[in-house]
């Protein structure tokens, strides 16, 4: 007799219960391991110093009715880098309900309910992040805590953090503000887990539930939005900053051949002609010519700030076709076909295309 027939048959259904039980988890397990690995390549992690959620909820089809509309005003303001993630602070806002999405009234009229239209809501709303975020010095997370608390949060984080956010800081500065403010009755806890510390002024907690939103197209659009204007700006000093910072508030924007400010979009020399300015520095229009009236300077003698030349890029009729400005470690900050942004100057391309370095200005700190 074979040993199976020893076995109650009662054991056989149980058996197949289990076993397909097993293979029920196993398949799920593989349908999410599957699903993570595609988020993950999708959307990464570049973008998340702190450990903040990006991307881990959907925008609602309430929302997403606006987006030609917010990009429209995103584009008018010169911010179209946000587009995205003025969408996501919409949806933590009102989730694209009412008369105003972006709950913008109290940033016009001082109080709430002044709004009374989802366009005048937006158009208001973009403008006062393009304030805020301007203030912030385009660090995304300070703006977005700054966008609740309201701008006096900026020059607290400056005051006690080196300019920089962080949830701690939140916490104090709601703390804070709640003390000097609880007497009016017009402030209460949006979380209850903040009213044991007292930080009941805004939402302590608003940069994580805003981020949840942010679905950026790309890795590449992660890094293209940088968080206090990336370490090339962290690094530079005086009017060098300056220039950088300007420079990094049109991170990941589209190259406009012939355009010249942020309305219209850059090329490659009218964003140096605008960055420059910063520093007080005139430069003429096109690459070649600012090429003719900078001081030429040695690889080796390469310092950030320093113009990076390069030729044949396209059929120009004159030797230098295309710059950027030098960042360090074999980078430069230029606006090319691919966008504005940082370019790896160890690429083929770039090396065989390198035309030269000049110096327009002493950069000393």
């Amino acid at each position: 007799m074979h040993v199976l027939a020893l076995i109650p048959k009662k054991y056989y259904v149980w058996g197949g219960i289990i076993l397909l039980a097993g293979v029920l988890v196993l398949g799920m397990g593989i349908f999410t391991a599957f699903f993570d690995d595609s988020k993950e390549e999708e959307y990464g992690t570049v973008f998340d110093p702190e450990g903040l959620n990006l991307g881990t909820l959907p925008l609602s089809p309430m929302v997403e009715r606006y987006r030609k509309d917010v990009e429209r005003e995103a584009k008018a303001n010169g911010i179209p880098q946000y587009t995205d993630l003025i969408l996501a602070k919409m949806m933590q806002e009102s989730g694209g309900r009412g008369k105003d999405p972006m709950q913008a009234s109290e940033s016009l009229c001082g109080y709430v309910g002044c709004i009374k239209s989802p366009q005048a809501s937006i158009n208001q709303g973009v403008k006062y992040f393009k304030k805020i975020i301007d203030q912030a010095g385009h660090d995304i997370l300070l703006g977005l805590q700054s966008y609740n608390f309201g701008g006096g949060f900026i020059g607290y984080a400056k005051e006690y953090n080196g300019g920089k956010y962080s949830k701690e800081l939140a916490i104090e500065f709601s703390k804070m503000m709640y003390k000097k403010l609880a007497y009016t009755g017009v402030y209460s806890c949006i979380r209850g887990d903040a009213v044991p510390a007292g930080a009941c002024y805004g939402d302590v907690l608003y940069v994580d539930a805003v981020l949840r939103y942010y679905h950026p197209k790309s890795v590449a659009a992660l890094e293209n939005i940088p968080v206090g204007g990336g370490n090339a700006v962290a690094s530079a000093k005086g009017k060098l900053k300056a220039v950088l910072t300007e420079a990094y508030k049109y991170k990941g924007m589209s190259y406009v051949f012939g355009g010249n400010n942020p309305q219209q979009g850059f090329d490659c020399s009218s964003l140096m002609q605008w960055i420059y300015r910063e520093a007080g520095v005139n430069l003429p229009r096109t690459a070649n010519e600012q090429f003719k009236a900078s001081k030429k300077v040695q690889k080796s003698d390469l310092k950030p700030g320093d113009l990076v030349f390069f030729t044949n890029t396209y059929n120009a009729g004159v030797p230098v076709t295309h710059v950027g400005i030098y960042l360090g470690n074999n980078k430069m900050y230029d606006a090319n076909s691919g966008g504005v942004g940082e370019t790896d100057l160890t690429n083929s391309y770039w090396k065989s295309h390198l035309y030269g370095f000049g110096r327009v200005a002493d950069f000393k700190g």
